[in-house]
């Protein structure tokens, strides 16, 4: 049983689970997963395409014969996690294959590692089998290896990430994503709508919706309209958040930028008919205008808050949850001071926080004033504090509810559970460490919050 820690980095995905186990004498790959869901989602998509030619799924290296690496360029901090994960899969089996957003820049990589087999950029699916194929040979044997009905997931059976689109159309200086993934490029709504539809069936109870940009969804195909069932279905956030929510699954959306159309969706999170999650992930970066102005960042801190007035009168039980860069080039102590007091009047539920870094490539590199190391540590402790104060008082707030979980882990201590505000990894976690015994992951039951901490609640079943 752990607590949720209050500063972990927004562009990570929850730890890749592989339980696949080889038949004697196959062929078996290894796979390193980093970065975000996004990036996750990708492995999978490999994987299963693997697991459909044959190849077994190894959770290690010594048992694979050969390794892909799905790589993170998001942050330069990132990238050494990257190059790190790289050297340790050569010292560890020797034929690395490598994939993901550091493969968009393969010199950089080959200069640090020259052994490595192949380098391919982000979702290029069919190179990466090209190259296990010259790696790795396979040997399919038609009998025994069954794909499973749902394909090869990373995360635990009960929740899964739903990927609606490809690339972005922002041009944020800090962030080189674009360059990488290119621009927006949305599914079809029926192509979606099916595959959540086909992983509920195989017991999915949690959909968590993933793009670059969840709320331009559909932008890039003109909202296109698309056959679903006995109807029709547009391929815009707001239809897709509609049916999705007849899904008998909790749908969480992520990475959903403030544009005027979000406020569409409120009220199917208010619905009680609907199981869209009462949550909103909003990547709002900062609140000062001049900053977000230098950030290129399409939205301004006052506009913002009157949407978030707007989305809790609409639902009051909405959660709110965001991502915030301290020490941005030519941050000042007045501008720093002004997002605490937006963070005041916000009142977010969920915060994470991170220090700017320069990526190679972001055009933020070039601004003047950039902030000391220093600074930038002093600015996130207090950024923190704050969000820490906020999330005390809100959590304390329901001691007493009675609320529903899903259950994500069960041992002796204790059941590891999440309220509707919580996404995994990211959020808090509600713990039960009384009756517990006869529940399992996936498990959706009602507690009582009998205490409260900083991030997280613990409670008792109600029977």
């Amino acid at each position: 049983m752990s607590t949720n820690p209050p500063n972990l980095r927004p562009d990570l995905a929850p730890a890749a689970r592989i339980t696949d186990a080889p038949r004697s004498g196959q062929p078996t790959i290894g796979m390193v997963s980093l970065g975000c869901p996004k990036a996750l989602v990708d492995s999978e998509r490999i994987l299963t395409r693997l697991r459909a030619e044959g190849y077994g799924i190894s959770p290690d290296y010594s048992g694979a014969d050969a390794v892909i690496v799905n790589t993170c360029g998001f942050l330069d901090s990132a990238k050494a996690e990257s190059l790190e994960a790289i050297g340790e899969a050569l010292v560890e089996n020797g034929k690395v294959i490598v994939t993901g957003c550091l493969g968009a820049e393969p010199d950089y990589i080959r200069e640090h590692h020259p052994r490595i087999l192949a380098v391919t950029g982000p979702h290029q699916y069919e190179q990466v089998l090209d190259a296990v194929h010259a790696a790795v040979p396979p040997d399919p044997n038609p009998y025994v290896d069954l794909l499973p009905a749902s394909g090869v997931k990373l995360t635990p059976r009960h929740y899964s990430y739903l990927k609606i689109s490809e690339g972005c159309n922002h041009k944020c200086k800090f962030c080189i994503i674009p360059d990488m993934r290119g621009k927006l490029a949305s599914r079809p709504a029926h192509a979606v709508l099916r595959e959540a539809e086909k992983l509920v069936d195989s017991g999915v109870r949690e959909l968590l919706v993933i793009s670059q940009d969840t709320s331009a969804f559909g932008l890039d195909r003109k909202y296109d309209v698309n056959p679903w069932k006995d109807r029709e279905v547009r391929s815009h956030i707001t239809d897709l958040a509609r049916e999705l929510g007849q899904l008998d699954a909790w749908i969480r959306l992520h990475y959903v930028y403030p544009y005027p159309h979000v406020r569409e969706l409120i009220p199917l999170m208010a619905d009680a008919g609907s199981n869209l999650l009462p949550y909103l992930d909003i990547p709002f970066q900062h609140a000062h205008p001049d900053v977000l102005k230098r950030m290129a960042r399409p939205a301004a801190g006052a506009k913002t808050l009157d949407e978030i007035a707007a989305w809790r009168a609409i639902c009051p039980d909405i959660t709110l949850r965001s991502t915030f860069i301290v020490g941005y080039p030519g941050e000042t102590e007045a501008e720093f001071q002004t997002l605490l007091d937006w963070m005041d009047e916000a009142q977010l539920d969920r915060v994470g926080c991170f220090q700017y870094e320069n990526v190679e490539g972001a055009r933020s590199n070039d601004l003047p004033d950039h902030v000391p190391d220093e600074i930038k540590q002093e600015r996130w402790e207090r950024f923190m504090q704050k969000a820490q104060a906020i999330s005390e008082a809100k959590l304390a707030s329901k001691v007493g509810q009675r609320i529903q979980v899903i259950v994500d882990e069960v041992d002796a201590e204790a059941a590891t559970c999440r309220t509707k505000s919580d996404a995994p990894e990211i959020d808090g976690n509600l713990f039960i460490d009384d009756g517990h015994e006869n529940l399992k992951p996936g498990d959706i039951v009602l507690v009582q919050v009998d205490e409260a901490g900083e991030y997280d609640l613990w409670g008792k079943l109600v029977r």
